[in-house]
């Protein structure tokens, strides 16, 4: 009996991507045509383009393609648990529809799990080739301070593009939290895993919707799901300064009562305010970040809408 493979393929604007996706997914499908069969299931996050008439036209011609629109953009996180969850398969593959996750991986990926008896089959990249240095720097550094703050491991340059059986994605989908990092779920499930290195691909058309300020804030909200190090690191610094005041309070003390010696003037006052206040805002602003966390977390609403998929269109 064949295996099912189901590809999860997250769409933002990949409106000129898809075309170039289709027909790779297809040949590789097609090379693999005597070991499993495939359902290609691409989410349309609310995309400004012409995206999802082009995935209406695909489904007219190919039945295993199958897609999910939402309402609005709900983000690439939210794109890849409905993925999840619409998948069939007994093997679910995700991977990105610009072929920066090239599917020629995707025998690899089958063999790892199929003979070599792995749970999960992911790609790191190990060179960052076209990328810019500013951001390689930043995405390194990521990876080793969340590894130093968060018990649970994650692979450097890892990749969401990655091979997994069906019991892994269904722990997966047991995680539904709102607040999402799905390379740090994947590493908290747990099973075994194979680390497949590959060098950084190009877009094969369109832009890039991941600014540097979306990466800043994609890494802040994994450090705040996988780590609570910064609210251990505030209580430290709050002792520290505390104990720091009271001995300078005492020295102070001493040395006015006993050497009468002046106390220092308005400048080192100004400085000390302006130090422990900036300190005492950020602290605040941390402790505001997991609890904005858990104000998501507790109203509970849906991670994505669902607008349309290929069964509304068919009826």
């Amino acid at each position: 009996m064949r295996d099912t493979i189901s590809a999860v393929v997250p769409c933002y604007n990949e409106e000129e991507s898809l075309p170039f996706f289709y027909d790779e997914i297809v040949r590789v499908a097609k090379e693999m045509e005597t070991d499993a069969e495939f359902e290609f299931i691409f989410v349309n996050d609310g995309s400004k383009d012409k995206t999802i008439e082009v995935l209406r036209e695909l489904r007219k011609k190919d039945t295993r393609v199958r897609y999910v629109s939402f309402s609005r953009n709900f983000g690439k996180e939210a794109a890849m648990y409905a993925g999840f969850k619409a998948a069939k398969g007994n093997l679910i593959v995700v991977l990105d529809a610009d072929l920066q996750h090239p599917p020629k991986f995707i025998p690899e990926m089958y063999k790892g799990i199929k003979e070599e008896g792995y749970d999960c089959v992911a790609t790191r990249r190990v060179k960052r080739e076209g990328e810019p240095k500013l951001r390689t720097f930043f995405s390194m550094r990521f990876y080793s301070l969340i590894n130093r703050m968060s018990d649970t491991e994650i692979m450097p340059g890892a990749c969401d593009f990655r091979m997994m059986t069906r019991r892994m994605v269904d722990a997966v989908l047991e995680m539904s939290e709102a607040n999402r990092f799905s390379k740090g779920i994947f590493s908290w499930v747990g099973f075994d895993t194979k680390w497949i290195p590959f060098e950084n691909v190009a877009r094969v058309a369109g832009e890039t919707t991941w600014s540097f300020k979306k990466l800043l804030g994609y890494s802040i909200d994994g450090i705040t799901a996988f780590s609570t190090t910064p609210l251990q690191v505030s209580s430290f610094l709050g002792i520290l300064f505390c104990a720091v005041a009271f001995i300078f309070a005492v020295i102070t003390v001493i040395k006015t009562l006993v050497f009468g010696e002046p106390v220092s003037g308005f400048p080192t006052i100004v400085c000390l305010i302006l130090l422990l206040g900036g300190l005492q805002l950020l602290m605040i602003g941390i402790l505001g970040e997991y609890l904005a966390k858990t104000y998501v977390e507790t109203k509970k609403r849906p991670i994505y809408i669902v607008k349309e998929t290929e069964e509304d269109v068919e009826i």
